[in-house]
């Protein structure tokens, strides 16, 4: 009798991407806003992104969202190179993203069942009744179930916010871009919304991105964190490795330290004016 093989040892597979940047620059007329950012998102991890005012932090995520034209680099998104879709690709391509509004966006005029079916509604054939089960089933998993007939002014801030993800993952995107989830709920709703967030992830499988300034949730929720900084990338690794890291810019930020950004008047004039760009440090 021939024995059986011993299993051998074999590497670990290195991540799938479903995001991938190279060398990415931006400019907003004369100025340049992205300097060659390189960056991946590996599939079904939560990649937070951080940065001070005048970061590039909004910028790169309307890009990874496939809204923005870059001067120079390349961007695969789902495998896709955005420079080689035309229109009705793009379009097929938005429609597997979701985005998680930092106000909310729902619709004043439309209830909360309304907002949450409406991409159901602009983008697929499916029948009325058909659209209202997958927008109920949206909504009991973020716990808004039985809420579909309120108006968004009933809806406490937590509430909205909750919508808002229901909304975004109505039509099971395989990628949910989220603009500051926390920014203005107190910290026993924002933790609650984390937790949602990393549901999202572990129990649809979905890859996440998310801006946030909170320290806190980002801590909580991040596989990885990129820490952009005037345009161009200072930190990108787990959040034991932003803790550990030895760079003072990284370490005021986690402290809270203040940094001096004084100018002279002509510095002033010409941020003012527009001839200088208004960054700011973290």
């Amino acid at each position: 009798m021939s024995e059986t093989p011993e299993p051998q040892e074999t590497e670990a597979s290195p991540p799938r991407n479903v995001i991938e940047v190279r060398d990415l620059v931006t400019h907003y007329g004369d100025r340049m806003i992205l300097k060659g950012i390189s960056m991946d998102v590996h599939a079904d991890e939560i990649m937070v992104i951080m940065g001070g005012s005048g970061s590039g932090k909004s910028t790169l995520l309307r890009h990874l969202m496939a809204l923005e034209h870059h001067t120079s680099g390349t961007m695969r998104i789902l495998g896709q190179d955005i420079d080689e879709l035309n229109n009705v690709e793009l379009v097929d391509l938005r429609q597997k993203l979701g985005v998680a509004f930092q106000g909310g966006a729902l619709f004043s005029s439309m209830t909360v069942g309304e907002n949450v079916m409406l991409p159901l509604f602009e983008h697929t054939k499916l029948d009325r009744k058909t659209m209202e089960i997958m927008t109920r089933m949206k909504l009991q998993v973020v716990e808004l179930g039985g809420f579909e007939n309120l108006m968004p002014s009933e809806l406490s801030g937590g509430m909205i916010k909750r919508a808002a993800f229901a909304r975004a993952i109505v039509m099971d995107p395989k990628i949910l871009f989220c603009d500051e989830p926390s920014a203005g709920l107190d910290p026993v709703v924002a933790s609650q919304l984390d937790d949602l967030i990393l549901l999202l992830r572990d129990a649809l499988g979905m890859t996440v991105v998310v801006v946030t300034h909170e320290l806190e949730s980002a801590f909580k929720i991040a596989d990885r964190i990129t820490v952009l900084d005037r345009g161009e990338i200072l930190f990108i690794g787990t959040p034991d490795e932003l803790r550990a890291s030895d760079n003072q810019r990284i370490q005021n930020l986690l402290n809270r330290v203040a940094e001096d950004d004084t100018m002279d008047a002509e510095t002033y004039l010409n941020r003012l004016t527009g001839d200088e760009p208004a960054y700011r440090p973290l």
